[in-house]
């Protein structure tokens, strides 16, 4: 689940703000004073989704198997876009209050608008929507406990961008005007820089553009460096929070009766309340995009190999029963004659029976196996390993020896391990 929400979050926040920023830097009008062209930028926003559903669906079928051939002029387009609507949302306070003279302007603004989020949106849900895809893990049931964590990590990740969108929103009626303009440039700065660094990317990779020095230094610090990115995104926004927070203290809460005095005290209320809603959104979108990833990405680490009794020759290893008893991956090492050290896995599987083998497989070599949620899984290739198939060979599977069960314990030939030290040599 969290792995969704940190690929889906990110994946959708930038597009949400800039939505959320032109709708409140070029909003004009309520009810029938509403000029039709603000419908414009829903309409570009839908267009954007269907385009991105459509390419999404290409690209899982295989139709699509160069993105280069949609995201080069895609990404060209898009840096274009995002020049035309930095300059439309820095005149937007003029051409919103001079609209009455000039209702074109404002109509022209709403669609260059338009055209900038549908290209915007879609250019970055395309990844988003392909994350549907991984939901059923390869040979399971499509409704399992595991298809719905992973269906509800995409859900709040979707709902997280619109929910942070929505906060940011509410600094438009407390804070300076020229704070939440100041932090919406900024953004579609960062957005720009964003798509630029994409587009060098594919010019760099289609030979179109040959970056040396610093210029490709750069390159790959911001290539390295995305997620700072789409945090700073979110944390442009603490310019209006902090407004908005002096704001509310410096109002005044009296009046001359007892209905203003009530009304500046609501106001002095809803700046601080915005303000302090909007910094913990930046705090949140930051926790989520460090400590949440480092999370996902963590490398598995191997559990210590366990104690069992061998011989004093050295020729049968003994691993009793009530040691296996709890289900649970175990694992054992032993030092082979040629000096090699070796380990391997025992587990209790259904019915009683027990899946032996290395800590190895002919596919990935001596990687290892770890335990995550009730499921064996291969350290170097993610896969999961059927639980009944262990002890038998083949494909990912850990490679079996022979074994005895009995009396109470399993009992293993060294010389058999010592026939199998090859799995374990660099």
């Amino acid at each position: 689940m969290l792995e969704q929400f940190v690929t889906v979050m990110p994946g959708t926040l930038g597009a949400a703000l800039v939505v959320m920023s032109a709708s409140v830097m070029l909003g004009a009008g309520e009810g029938r004073n509403k000029p039709h062209s603000s419908a414009w930028r829903l309409y570009g926003l839908v267009i954007g989704c269907l385009g991105a559903i459509v390419f999404a669906g290409l690209r899982a079928t295989a139709v699509i198997n160069q993105r280069t051939v949609v995201n080069y002029p895609t990404l060209v387009c898009c840096v274009l876009a995002d020049v035309a609507l930095a300059v439309v949302l820095f005149r937007s306070r003029r051409t919103v209050s001079e609209r009455a003279a000039h209702p074109r302007r404002l109509d022209v603004a709403n669609a260059v608008a338009a055209v900038a989020i549908a290209l915007i949106v879609f250019r970055a849900l395309p990844d988003v929507i392909l994350e549907l895809t991984i939901f059923v893990a390869p040979g399971d049931p499509v409704f399992t406990s595991a298809m719905l964590l992973r269906a509800l990590g995409f859900i709040l990740g979707l709902a997280a961008s619109v929910i942070v969108a929505s906060i940011l929103r509410t600094l438009r009626v407390t804070a300076d005007r020229r704070f939440f303009d100041a932090a919406a440039m900024l953004l579609l700065a960062l957005v720009f820089v964003q798509h630029l660094t994409a587009l060098l990317t594919v010019m760099q990779t289609t030979g179109d553009v040959f970056l040396r020095g610093v210029s490709f230094r750069l390159l790959a610090w911001l290539i390295n460096n995305g997620t700072p990115l789409i945090i700073a995104q979110v944390a442009v926004f603490a310019i209006p929070a902090i407004a908005s927070i002096v704001a509310g203290f410096r109002m005044a809460a009296d009046g001359e009766n007892t209905a203003v005095v009530r009304q500046h005290t609501a106001l002095r209320r809803h700046a601080k309340a915005a303000g302090v809603w909007t910094l913990l959104a930046v705090i949140g979108v930051t926790v989520a995009l460090t400590y949440g990833v480092a999370q996902t990405n963590q490398v598995p680490v191997l559990s210590p190999p366990e104690s069992y009794a061998l011989s004093s020759d050295r020729t049968t290893a003994t691993i009793k029963f009530s040691q296996l008893a709890d289900g649970h991956l175990h694992r054992f090492e032993y030092k082979a004659k040629d000096g090699t050290v070796m380990r391997f896995i025992i587990i209790k599987k259904n019915g009683g029976a027990y899946g032996v083998g290395l800590d190895a497989c002919d596919n990935c070599g001596d990687a290892g196996y770890y335990e995550k949620d009730g499921k064996i899984i291969c350290k170097r290739c993610d896969v999961a390993i059927n639980l009944a198939t262990i002890g038998f060979a083949g494909g990912c599977n850990p490679i079996p020896f022979p074994y005895q069960a009995g009396h109470g314990s399993i009992t293993i030939q060294t010389a058999d391990l010592d026939a199998l030290s090859a799995h374990f040599k660099s």
